[in-house]
């Protein structure tokens, strides 16, 4: 069996106890984390190796930032950045090989304030992945990451709140539709169908965070050929009421 895991860690620097206490207390094979706002030099991969696993990273100073970890071993890089705008220089796709298996760590482009020209480059970005992600199809693939984009309206805790936002926006529910109709499988749903279940919430002023707010925007795709290899998925909700935590809670996925 495989443990994958997708985690916004919202500062890889500066949650790095919650990331380390996280890693301590489970045993994911592959983790996948975005948002380090960190530039490669500053990437805390001492601490990591010390915790039982290899990595390889992207960083971005102050911003962005994906990072791809393995348990006992050395990822192989595949590629650093998505095909199609030689421009963009954001720090959000890093590709790797993992005993055979090809893992793609995501983080989408948020695109407020909707409309815009931020929401136009979400669009944009997220044009590039799904053509790319065709060459991935007949792999064996996981796309995981923050695709910053809540599917359905099961998936969010109260969905009218975040009818103006970028994430809710029909634009990018369509995009993540486009992809699902190339044949990517939505792991998360497939094990748990119509059930509300979110991966990030609001920071609250007084202290822990706000409930209402859940929204699922951290997703696991898999290719055909591993869709019937899932054996569980789900969310580490508890870490989302530790010390210091990132605003997103870790989801993860079992492949047989």
């Amino acid at each position: 069996m495989t443990r994958i895991a997708t985690f916004n860690v919202n500062g890889v620097n500066g949650r790095l106890p919650v990331l380390l206490k996280w890693l301590a207390e489970t045993d994911y094979d592959v983790v996948c984390l975005q948002e380090l706002k960190t530039s490669d030099e500053k990437f805390p991969i001492e601490a990591i190796r010390d915790a039982g696993l290899g990595a390889i990273w992207h960083g971005q100073k102050s911003y962005n930032g994906v990072a791809v970890l393995a348990r006992g071993r050395d990822p192989v890089e595949r590629r650093r950045g998505l095909p199609g705008d030689p421009d963009d220089t954001h720090s959000r796709y890093l590709e790797a090989e993992i005993d055979g298996l090809i893992v793609g760590c995501i983080y989408l482009p948020n695109g407020n304030p909707a409309p815009g020209p931020k929401f136009d480059y979400k669009l944009r970005w997220f044009e590039r992945l799904v053509d790319y992600s065709q060459s991935l199809l007949g792999e064996r693939t996981v796309l995981c990451g923050d695709f910053n984009v809540v599917p359905t309206e099961i998936d969010a805790v109260v969905p009218r709140r975040w009818l103006g936002d970028a994430v809710f926006f029909p634009e990018s529910r369509e995009a993540y539709a486009s992809m699902l109709s190339l044949g990517w499988v939505d792991a998360m749903r497939l094990i748990h169908p119509g059930k509300g279940i979110y991966t990030y919430w609001n920071f609250s002023y007084r202290g822990g965070y706000d409930r209402s707010s859940g929204l699922r925007m951290d997703h696991l795709l898999v290719s055909p050929s591993l869709a019937d290899s899932i054996l569980a998925a789900g969310v580490d909700v508890e870490t989302r009421g530790w010390e210091k935590p990132s605003d997103h809670a870790p989801a993860w996925i079992d492949l047989g």
